[in-house]
């Protein structure tokens, strides 16, 4: 995984816009805005969440707007436009964590505090993967859903030592 994303470092300058171009559009679908319907999963996604939204929001200078239905929220397009001046001015190297982040968790919020500092490795891996956590919690462990699960936390852990090494 790190050579992968060595090579990739070595090569984002040539595909810059492409990949901020596809950031900023997987950016209005993220999945931290789109909550469940089932209380106990809502309690864990404001404890979990909630919070992270609150400081996209403050990092982005907008209010996101969540939705627990499956219609995009219109009123996010604004952070699109103010996460594209962010990008633009992020190494090659933290562009390709970035994006090899939000590809790996569905979440380009997720990856925005994983490459600020805001959360580990661990702490995005538990945010990304938490409705699938509750589920295995209540419903029982699914052992191919679990091998992936941990298959990406390990890769979030070799984003997160690319980024600081």
């Amino acid at each position: 995984m790190l050579d992968d994303l060595n090579k990739m470092a070595d090569e984002v300058g040539k595909q810059r816009q492409v990949i901020i171009n596809k950031l900023v559009q997987f950016s209005l679908t993220d999945m931290l805005l789109f909550w469940g319907q089932n209380k106990d999963l809502i309690l864990l996604q404001e404890q979990e969440w909630a919070p992270l939204l609150q400081w996209a929001g403050q990092e982005l200078n907008v209010k996101l707007k969540t939705t627990q239905s499956l219609d995009v929220p219109k009123e996010n397009e604004e952070a699109g436009w103010r996460l594209r001046k962010i990008l633009e001015g992020f190494s090659d190297k933290e562009l390709v964590a970035f994006y090899a982040a939000a590809l790996n968790m569905r979440s380009v919020l997720l990856a925005f505090a994983l490459v600020k500092g805001k959360i580990n490795a661990e702490e995005a891996f538990h945010a990304a993967f938490l409705e699938e956590i509750w589920q295995a919690e209540n419903w029982g462990v699914e052992e191919e859903a679990e091998k992936r699960r941990q298959s990406l936390k390990k890769e979030l852990q070799e984003i997160e030592k690319f980024l600081r090494g």
